[in-house]
């Protein structure tokens, strides 16, 4: 399966994905981290399939804000262009969770020395200095922010940030929760139906929330409220929650401890 986004007339975010789909050492690597996550450390999914939703949610994400008139910092600091906003995020995107391939804990720390190389090798030629080397230390400032104590200095990190969070459907949270454990991690991370990113009434960014139990608060307060609170872009989002149904979908039937 080709890894591929909406490119809309920018070709140097056409050349990324091209070099990222001929690139086999990145989709192994997205495959190694899957192995540490999902199979040693019985976690959710953080392979290639995480990837694809939190890439085109950055994108959805930016696009969005550069509608409503948010300048990125990429523009403001460096001169440079809302296009390459957009290389900026679907890099980090594409390279934020490379360090789950050497270990889930301290991930985030781990993917930078995997990344520093690897997106100078994907953006060479594309760039030349001293633009290169921008859009390398801007997309690693995006990856070490995306944990969720650590603060967003740019717009575009913000973005990955909270895109990383939007990934919470049907057991897709970015909570880390142990398969077959009955806690308020698991049943949480069941009740999520559908997560929709669409232009807000009040703020650019609407993220409209549906849940199927209503056990899934948990998982936007302890994920996505998080994730709003460290970027820099929290005042610019705004979550609507409902919960579906006359009833409540049962998650569990009942639980012992």
């Amino acid at each position: 399966m080709s890894f591929e986004i909406p490119c809309r007339g920018n070709e140097r975010l056409k050349q990324l994905v091209e070099r990222v789909n001929a690139d086999p050492e990145l989709l192994q690597m997205w495959k190694n981290a899957n192995i540490n996550a999902v199979d040693r450390c019985g976690i959710s999914d953080h392979g290639e399939v995480h990837i694809r939703i939190v890439t085109h949610a950055a994108l959805k994400i930016l696009r969005l804000l550069a509608a409503a008139g948010v300048k990125t910092n990429i523009v403001k600091d460096h001169g440079l262009t809302a296009d390459d906003a957009e290389v900026i995020v679907v890099l980090a995107a594409c390279l934020h969770d490379l360090g789950i391939s050497v270990h889930r804990d301290g991930h985030e720390q781990y993917s930078l020395w995997i990344a520093y190389p690897k997106s100078r090798q994907l953006l060479t030629g594309i760039y030349a200095e001293p633009a290169l080397t921008v859009m390398v230390t801007e997309t690693l400032h995006a990856i070490v922010a995306h944990a969720a104590e650590e603060r967003c200095l740019t717009i575009e990190a913000g973005v990955l940030k909270v895109a990383d969070a939007t990934d919470m459907t049907h057991g897709r949270s970015r909570i880390p929760f142990q398969a077959g454990v009955v806690n308020i991690h698991s049943v949480s991370a069941q009740a999520v139906n559908a997560l929709k990113i669409e232009a807000g009434e009040k703020k650019p960014i609407r993220l409209a929330i549906t849940l199927g139990n209503s056990a899934g608060i948990f998982q936007v307060d302890e994920l996505l409220r998080d994730k709003l609170r460290n970027s820099s872009i929290g005042d610019l989002v705004e979550v609507a929650v409902l919960v579906e149904g006359e009833t409540e979908r049962r998650v569990i039937t009942g639980y012992t401890f």
